[in-house]
């Protein structure tokens, strides 16, 4: 847990994805998956996923709505990251061949009841879209924006429209039962094999006719017959909700050759468009930083230039007088603080987080956590997070130890349970909620199950395994003896009340970080990609410098005010920038975001609040080791009278 080895290993890891960081989007890729090489007349199934709306943030299964079906329906196998994702991925009657067009093929003509049109209105009603895969490419929109002029693409189609006809006020449900597919295909020069490296679609709400009687896919229809030259190019007569009204999905498929080869074909969905927003971000955090830095040399290089100058009788009275504060609580300095059981966990589990974020985030630097893989990250954050349960339960006993404490198996058991704990009964409660809605996001008793297997399986016993590994060390020495009695603190000034020095202490980490926490929250909330990992990283190294300098700072300006109780105030100091976090996602909810439902604002707000807490946690953790680290090497440095 010392922290000068925990700042050389930050070190070395951002020296060795420096090069990577200064072009994320397009670093070393690692694909998820080995490429398909498909012969002409291959098929191409096309899997279903989840229907998501950043109205309500509650997905629902594909086949909730009364959409065609396959005889016979089969559920992919999920990770544990698709699962808590929400992701449900089934197998659809959308079957192609490899670059073999077709044009108006009917898929079916389900009957649409009372509740069926109900359901299908509201979820037009909260805009949610059909969310399709082919070849691991997720289905997607290109819309033009007009403001760039540019092509972006947007991750599945809309269910419907709402919309009146003309000459009337009345609002009615349209819904888009024509699907115009675009496959793009990247072709080998060298044979006739090609991978696909491009799914778009573009929907309409067609009222078809029947040219003759009813005749299953083998229908000819008069609104769509490609016979007659007569294809689907607009929306002008659409197919509106009304219960007991049979409406007939139809779909047409195209193949464009394309120069994207398959390694690159995720760029498109990651293109960056607002880069520079990011590099203003980095220099807006990086002057900040300067900032820190520069007072923390400052008295670095004060202290050290005072201690030499007491020998050579250099300093004038006043200057003695000022630097007497943080000397004169040097027998104090290092008394344990009250709760110092809770700061030991808080620590142990704050150098767990910190652990997770770092090996993760190098990980999908360098490419390992495509997007490909859905639910990767998540899966490994989690994994991560279990066995990084060695460091929490050392690092907990380690302080621990050093509090002259006794009982390592409590304080073991307190730090390998508290946060998950609090985390679980959150979860649990939300996915209670989101159970009532009936949605595919609620998480099943299986998968709970093995999150507490995971828990109580392998995490509890690493904390364990490291609590006594950290126990059995000798205890840190502190570099001066504390008093018996503790020193009466005079009273401070106004401006170092602990309140407003904590409130103070987050603003800056927070102002490090707030803008690529829009990007973000935009990319969780509004289910836009977010890949780029290497200004992610940058941000990270910046926030715990800018954790630990001010921490730093604000400690030595509170030791010279002759006030020693800096344990949990430094722990607090970085740490209340969790709190501006909150507030900032509160923000966010009410300018940016168009949820109207309780359920789903209840949502947000409480796994915005675990995200806080954790932020909490690791921002905490890393201004306590800084200040730790600084008030052990001053006062080991200055030879006290």
């Amino acid at each position: 847990m010392r922290a000068p080895e925990m700042l050389r290993w930050l070190a070395a890891a951002a020296a060795l994805v420096a090069l990577l960081a200064a072009s994320p989007a397009a670093g070393f890729y690692l694909p998820g998956v080995a490429p398909t090489d498909f012969a002409k007349g291959d098929s191409l199934p096309v899997k279903v996923n989840k229907l998501t709306s950043v109205k309500t943030q509650l997905p629902y299964a594909y086949y909730s709505l009364p959409f065609c079906k396959p005889e016979i329906v089969v559920d992919s196998a999920e990770n544990l990251g698709e699962v808590l994702r929400g992701d449900r991925i089934e197998n659809s009657p959308y079957v192609f061949q490899m670059r073999e067009p077709k044009m108006c093929q009917i898929v079916c003509k389900p009957p649409v009841g009372e509740k069926e049109a109900k359901e299908l209105k509201e979820k037009i009603e909260d805009e949610y879209r059909v969310n399709m895969i082919l070849d691991n490419l997720p289905l997607v929109v290109p819309v033009i924006r007009q403001d760039r002029n540019i092509i972006a693409y947007q991750g599945g189609y809309h269910i419907g429209v709402k919309g009146q006809y003309a000459g009337s006020k009345e609002e009615k449900h349209f819904i888009h039962n024509h699907l115009s597919f675009l496959v793009k295909f990247h072709k080998d020069d060298d044979s006739e094999l090609s991978r696909i490296v491009g799914f778009e679609v573009k929907p309409y709400s067609v009222k078809h006719q029947l040219d003759d009687k009813w005749d299953g896919v083998n229908t000819r229809l008069s609104t769509c017959d490609p016979h007659a030259n007569k294809l689907v190019t607009s929306s002008d007569s659409p197919q509106e909700v009304v219960a007991g009204q049979e409406i007939i999905f139809t779909y047409d498929v195209r193949f464009e050759e394309s120069d994207i080869k398959w390694a690159s074909r995720w760029d498109t969905y990651l293109l960056m468009t607002d880069d520079q927003i990011h590099w203003f971000s980095i220099v807006n955090s990086l002057m900040i930083v300067l900032f820190l830095s520069g007072m923390v040399a400052m008295i670095m290089l004060r202290t050290l230039y005072r201690d030499i100058s007491r020998y050579n009788q250099l300093e004038t009275q006043e200057e003695a007088q000022e630097e007497t504060g943080w000397k004169l609580v040097h027998g104090d300095v290092f008394r344990p603080p009250t709760n110092s059981d809770l700061l030991c966990v808080y620590v142990g589990t704050g150098i767990q987080f910190f652990g997770m974020l770092l090996v993760t985030m190098i990980f999908a630097v360098l490419g390992f956590l495509s997007p490909s893989n859905r639910g990767g990250l998540m899966t490994a954050m989690l994994l991560v997070w279990v066995l990084m349960g060695l460091l929490a339960g050392y690092a907990s006993s380690r302080l621990y130890k050093m509090f002259k404490g006794s009982e390592w198996k409590k304080i073991t058991m307190r730090t390998a349970v508290l946060f998950p704990g609090i985390a679980f009964v959150i979860f649990f409660i939300l996915n209670a909620l989101i159970w009532g809605e009936k949605s595919s996001g609620a998480v099943p008793f299986t998968t709970m199950s093995a999150l507490v297997l995971l828990w109580f399986g392998i995490s509890v016993p690493l904390v364990f395994v490291g609590s006594y590994l950290g126990f059995k060390k000798p205890a840190l020495e502190h570099p001066v003896k504390t008093n018996k009695i503790p020193r009466q603190i005079p009273e401070q000034a106004w401006y170092m009340n602990p309140i407003f020095t904590i409130l103070i202490g987050g603003i800056l980490p927070f102002g490090a970080v707030f803008i690529e926490l829009f990007f973000i929250l935009t990319s969780i909330w509004l289910h836009q990609f977010y890949y780029i990992f290497g200004f992610l990283f940058l941000v990270f190294v910046i926030l715990i410098i800018t954790c630990a300098e001010i921490t730093i700072v604000l400690c030595y300006f509170q030791l010279c005010s002759e006030d020693y109780m800096w344990w949990w105030r430094s722990y607090l100091t970085s740490g209340s920038s969790a709190l501006y976090l909150f507030l900032y996602a509160a923000f966010y909810f009410f300018t940016k975001l168009q949820i109207t439902k309780l359920v789903s604002g209840i949502l947000y707000f409480g796994y915005m609040l675990l995200a806080s807490l954790a932020f909490f946690v690791l921002t905490g953790t890393i201004g306590f080791c800084a200040c730790f680290w600084f008030t052990r090497l001053i006062y080991s440095s200055v030879k006290i009278d």
